[in-house]
């Protein structure tokens, strides 16, 4: 069986070494780039990188641009690392359709963890499943949602969080309980992680979005 390649971005050799050396020891094939513009060379030259780890403060082309530049054709799952800790710029990365957002210094244990999360989900996913509710169609081998048979562009945690809502219709789900099972690690209790999310989702599902209802002081479900 071919190894995963996930290819990590980072102007500090230190850091990459740190980062590749965890990843190698669960197996995964790593490719490096040193700064923005490489890493978007890389991308493209290699065709088949399973996950990006990217930091965003880079010589040449920041994480930003180059989140930009690889959203603009692929959904591949992105992991950003900052030395902020700003909430606009977490903000800012989950517009960009950023997967995963770490603050520097992070333990590589828990990088290593989300990346195995990550893509535990993407190779998981059920052949043939498709799950159907309220006009809403989600084909998990293909990874494509179609409503009332039109489809429409997901990020991957989009994907991810709408598949959930729809294995849970009717149920009311606490933010906790979501962030645990879609993002796979205890967030703290962070909500906004969530609601940007979900108002992202709701924005691309059109009258569709009003499916996913608020659940005032705990969470959402979605009910027809």
């Amino acid at each position: 069986m071919n190894k995963l390649k996930i290819l990590v971005v980072d102007d500090e050799s230190r850091m990459r070494k740190l980062v590749k050396d965890f990843l190698v020891k669960q197996n995964y094939e790593v490719l490096e780039a040193e700064d923005g513009s490489q890493a978007v060379e890389l991308f493209f030259e290699q065709q088949d990188i399973a996950l990006i780890i990217l930091d965003v403060m880079m010589p040449k082309m920041d994480g930003w641009q180059v989140c930009r530049e690889i959203r603009n054709y692929s959904k591949v799952p992105i992991i950003m690392l900052t030395a902020r800790t700003d909430e606009r710029d977490e903000l800012q990365g989950f517009q960009l359709g950023v997967d995963e957002y770490i603050a520097k210094p992070f333990s590589p244990k828990i990088l290593v963890a989300r990346v195995e999360a990550i893509l535990r989900r993407t190779s998981q996913l059920a052949e043939n499943e498709v799950l159907e509710y309220g006009g809403i169609s989600i084909d998990k081998a293909a990874h494509v949602v179609t409503i009332d048979g039109v489809g429409i562009d997901l990020s991957f945690k989009e994907f991810e969080l709408l598949t959930y809502f729809m294995e849970n219709k009717g149920i009311a789900l606490s933010r906790e309980k979501i962030l645990n099972s879609v993002w796979n690690y205890d967030y703290f209790g962070d909500a906004r992680t969530i609601d940007t999310h979900v108002k992202k989702l709701r924005s691309k599902m059109g009258g569709k979005g009003d499916l996913i209802k608020t659940v005032w002081g705990m969470g959402y479900k979605l009910e027809v």
